[in-house]
């Protein structure tokens, strides 16, 4: 089926083929190695305002077109995921240079403002190496990546995979199971696990450090165990720390807007000051804005968001054969990914900055 796949494309489209058969099928850079570039890979240092250095490993193609910055999400490996290698190493083999920096903030699945600076030095290293620059962010990553895309005029590119649009909505749909888009409103069951890594995400907003250090600790140990006893913790938090407790465990819609008004006015402007809905009429150059239907931990609603949000110059490529940012196993869904290859291929083309994407 995946030789089929590639064959098809190749006969419909040329341009971007082999990058939209990558992102389709894992495993498969093997045997497209023979038709694409060779690639070096580096490390580099970025200095960020405050005396910070950001680690980011360097792509480097033969003879780059363009630049690009990826901005991982939340993740352990952080850009040494092997999901985001295998891209990295795919795009830097059609032409573009790739800079994944290693953003602390998404590493320690927090968010706390610190990612959209840390970006925003990305994105300066990346124009010191070419003329040409785009951004793309994924999952949590892509927030802070369109915010810092947003005051940088130039970008050819600035895209999404998996990303959201408002984090309140985010908090619903990981709590409630809850998201809604033009009327029309979905719910599935939400996954427990995603709401301790909710916890860990808001930490970063959290302004007493006695607190910050309690919910730090309960995230910590519900990520590794969700069965872990955090009660003793839990009981010992202050105001701050109990409100955020109570929105990450709470289960109905109706509670979540008297919670968030709980977390008080700095946490609230954190919310809003991270969330990247305001920023998408101010992004240049060309908008791709991609999700997985099936994705559990951001509502695919997310990306219909940005995408109204940007004055009809993207359409969200909605991906049946994706959950969060990975593609499901091909021979479990064999009609979706058939379905998907004309998708992939605008992504591709887009990503490439090739005719073809939107």
């Amino acid at each position: 089926m995946a030789t089929s796949l590639a064959l098809v494309l190749l006969l419909r489209a040329p341009t971007g083929v082999s990058l939209s058969i990558g992102l389709a099928v894992p495993g498969s850079e093997p045997w497209l190695a023979p038709l694409l570039d060779s690639v070096q890979v580096e490390e580099i240092s970025v200095p960020v305002d405050g005396g910070r250095r950001l680690v980011g490993d360097l792509y480097r193609p033969p003879r780059p077109r363009m630049g690009l910055l990826l901005v991982h999400g939340l993740s352990r490996a952080g850009r040494r995921h092997p999901e985001l290698v295998r891209l990295a190493r795919l795009l830097a083999r059609q032409g573009t240079l790739v800079l994944v920096p290693q953003v602390d903030g998404l590493v320690a699945f927090r968010l706390s403002g610190q990612e959209v600076a840390d970006s925003r030095a990305a994105l300066t290293a990346s124009s010191e190496r070419s003329p040409r620059v785009g951004i793309a962010g994924f999952s949590s990553g892509a927030g802070p990546a369109l915010i810092a895309a947003a005051s940088r005029p130039g970008l050819v590119l600035a895209g999404t995979f998996g990303g959201y649009a408002d984090l309140r909505a985010v908090i619903r749909f990981l709590t409630t199971g809850l998201h809604e888009h033009a009327g029309a409103r979905h719910s599935r069951p939400p996954e427990e696990y995603n709401r301790w890594k909710l916890l860990a995400l808001l930490v970063g907003i959290v302004q007493d450090p006695a607190d910050r250090r309690r919910l730090d600790e309960i995230a910590e140990r519900k990520l590794a165990d969700p069965w872990a006893d955090t009660s003793p913790l839990e009981a010992r938090a202050g105001p701050e720390g109990q409100a955020v407790l109570a929105l990450v465990t709470n289960r109905r819609d109706e509670a979540i807007a008297p919670i968030l008004d709980a977390l008080g006015p700095a946490a609230r402007i954190a919310l809003d000051a991270l969330s990247p809905l305001a920023a998408v009429p101010s992004l240049t150059g060309r908008l791709v804005i991609a999700h997985g239907a099936g994705d559990a931990s951001i509502p695919f609603t997310e990306s219909l968001r940005l995408a109204d949000a940007s004055e009809g110059r993207a359409q969200a490529i909605i991906l049946e054969s994706f959950d969060h940012t990975r593609p499901r196993p091909l021979l479990q869904s064999i009609g979706a990914h058939t379905r998907d290859a004309l998708r992939l291929l605008r992504i591709a083309n887009a990503l490439l900055h090739r005719d073809g994407g939107h």
